[in-house]
């Protein structure tokens, strides 16, 4: 049978189980699940995963039925207490996920007193939730002692984060196994920038093999979360060093941005930059869980991204054609979200015999 076709299958499969897995939790205020797609992938949309690989849905059933219930109680419980740390948890994914794949790489600490692993490059350095995954992988040490991947603990998470945050519910595979190995240079030179023009941007997602109408679906996890003012401060004073704001910013939003990452001078100017740039902004600034993609793809038509590199999607034919899709029609984007989630989720992964078990995430066994 033709390998897209059976991937196709098993996509409908898996969802349609997810449907079944889902349905005893869903509310009135619950965003629809990942519903089967009515069209035929596209042909470069593919999985990049190890011919070695064996990922399956519930592949845990066995070995560790509770592993995913576990998960998710305690991503809810996390997110009732505070509601920031479903953000935190998705954007832990993508930064692992890009880089060696997903593995678990970025959760491990500095090796041999070198602080060399992923988790301290400069992009890596505002991520959190590292300590809630180790409460998570010892809820399932104590259920299940050297069953349950970091890697598929971290994925299980981000899955449960973007419902929690108002996006689609979609299946994940599960049997990744952890990585032994973690470098900040490849996190530095391989995760996308902030900065980023469109196209760096979408050179770095296709070099994971993702194409324009996938980085624009992924780039829509910037509905939720908070983000440090350092990130587009230039954008709001000295635009590519002219002393300006960047023209493509909405002037009425430029004065709110600057409200919150004000530029105001002291005698240690210096000092009071660095304060202003440490402060943060929502993400979500019109208010959590609405519509989640829908107004981010909204603002930016609008001129109100936040980050330079989310509004120069609307610089290019494809990217702004995807951009005034998601903004009108939510089914399309949770649909597509989804998906790409789900292909994130496998890209690269590392099945047995590669890679281990950690019993703790932040270090090799």
């Amino acid at each position: 049978m033709d390998p897209r076709k059976l991937g196709f299958l098993l996509f409908i499969c898996c969802a349609l189980i997810s449907l079944t897995y889902r349905g005893g939790e869903t509310n009135r205020n619950s965003p629809p699940p990942l519903q089967p797609p009515t069209d035929n992938l596209p042909e470069n949309q593919s999985f990049r995963v190890s011919t070695r690989q064996s990922l399956k849905y519930d592949f845990y059933s066995d070995s560790c039925p509770s592993a995913q219930k576990i998960i998710r109680s305690a991503v809810r419980e996390l997110y009732n207490r505070q509601p920031s740390i479903a953000p935190a948890f998705v954007r832990l994914f993508f930064h692992d996920c890009f880089v060696q794949g997903c593995d678990g790489s970025v959760l491990l600490d500095e090796a041999d007193g070198e602080n060399k692993t992923e988790k301290y490059a400069l992009p890596n350095q505002s991520l959190r939730g590292f300590n809630e995954i180790d409460m998570i992988k010892s809820e399932i040490e104590n259920a299940c002692p050297g069953i349950v991947s970091c890697a598929d603990i971290l994925v299980l998470a981000a899955r449960e984060s973007v419902v929690l945050a108002g996006g689609p519910f979609y299946p994940v595979y599960t049997g990744r196994r952890d990585g032994t190995s973690s470098s900040a240079a490849e996190a530095y030179n391989q995760l996308p920038a902030p900065q980023h023009g469109l196209s760096l941007t979408l050179a770095s997602f296709a070099a994971k093999g993702f194409n324009a109408r996938e980085t624009v679906s992924l780039l829509g996890a910037h509905s939720t979360g908070n983000i440090h003012c350092k990130f587009f401060y230039d954008r709001l004073y000295n635009f590519s060093g002219s002393n300006e704001p960047d023209p493509s910013v909405d002037i009425q939003f430029l004065q709110t941005l600057r409200s919150t990452c004000n530029n105001s001078h002291s005698e240690d100017d210096t000092r009071s930059n660095s304060l202003s740039q440490d402060q943060v902004m929502k993400m979500d600034y019109e208010g959590p869980g609405k519509s989640f993609g829908t107004l981010y793809y909204r603002s930016l038509l609008q001129g109100k991204g936040l980050l330079y590199a989310d509004q120069q999607l609307t610089a290019g034919k494809e990217t702004a054609h995807w951009v005034r899709e998601y903004a009108a029609d939510v089914l399309t984007f949770q649909k597509d979200f989804g998906r790409t989630m789900i292909k994130l989720s496998n890209l690269d992964v590392k099945t047995a015999p590669m890679g281990q078990v950690r019993s703790n995430c932040r270090k090799v066994n």
